[in-house]
């Protein structure tokens, strides 16, 4: 068995582990193989392990990538959740099957106008800010900004809200990470009651270092790297985010 292979089926082992102590079925927690700074044929043999989401951080890394692996399975996606600058919202949505990390009204409207011009559309999860760390991406939910997003969102006919994201602080305590967790929860069930249009079924939330605790508070997706792909290959020079 490859590397790649012993290390999915120890993953599978803790998801399902993870969802046990939980009081949840498997089925309901969904693995994205989070593949930036991995070479097309280490997704390639992903694939043919039967992983079927990736997220990807990077348009031009991802636009190279795809060349090496079209044409794609049917039942592959590959997602964007690394950070997106509106002016790159139209290549955007040539590459990806779905934006994972929307977290301004200016990016939807991108999105939504380039998503109308290719007669797409296309999924998108708002990216909440629930770290004080700078570096970290994401909407502020208690910001005037969010309330304005949600309110446009049902009118942007070639967009599909399909839920949330977040990332934990990096390095915090359990009890941190849950709480964060916890909180992604409970501001999706109060958009969920306040926009009925909406689908906010998604809770994408828990990395290699902290999905158990993601699962304990609802994740329905997680996003797993560095525990199935091992350490990460250093990306290479001159690509643009």
């Amino acid at each position: 068995m490859t590397t790649l292979a012993d290390n999915l089926l120890r993953l599978e082992d803790s998801i399902a582990t993870a969802c046990r102590a939980a009081g949840r079925p498997r089925r309901e927690v969904e693995l994205m193989a989070v593949s930036k700074t991995f070479p097309a044929e280490t997704i390639l043999e992903a694939v043919a392990l039967g992983l079927t989401l990736f997220g990807e951080n990077r348009v031009q890394e991802w636009a190279q990538k795809s060349l090496e692996i079209c044409p794609k399975s049917q039942r592959t996606e590959f997602h964007l959740i690394g950070h997106l600058q509106s002016n790159k919202a139209a290549r955007a949505v040539e590459l990806f099957d779905g934006i994972d990390s929307l977290d301004s009204l200016r990016l939807a409207e991108r999105l939504n106008e380039a998503s109308a011009k290719l007669g797409k559309r296309l999924p998108v999860l708002i990216e909440v800010k629930l770290s004080p760390e700078e570096t970290k991406s994401g909407i502020d939910p208690d910001s005037d900004d969010a309330v304005k997003l949600f309110e446009a969102l049902p009118h942007f006919t070639s967009l599909e809200a399909r839920g949330l994201m977040t990332i934990a602080p990096w390095g915090a305590p359990d009890e941190v990470t849950r709480a964060c967790f916890r909180s992604l929860r409970e501001w999706r069930d109060r958009w969920a009651r306040e926009h009925p249009r909406l689908n906010l079924d998604v809770l994408s939330m828990g990395m290699s270092g902290d999905f158990a605790l993601a699962i304990g508070e609802g994740a329905t997706r997680i996003r797993v790297g560095t525990a199935l792909f091992g350490k990460r290959p250093r990306p290479a020079t001159g690509l643009v985010p």
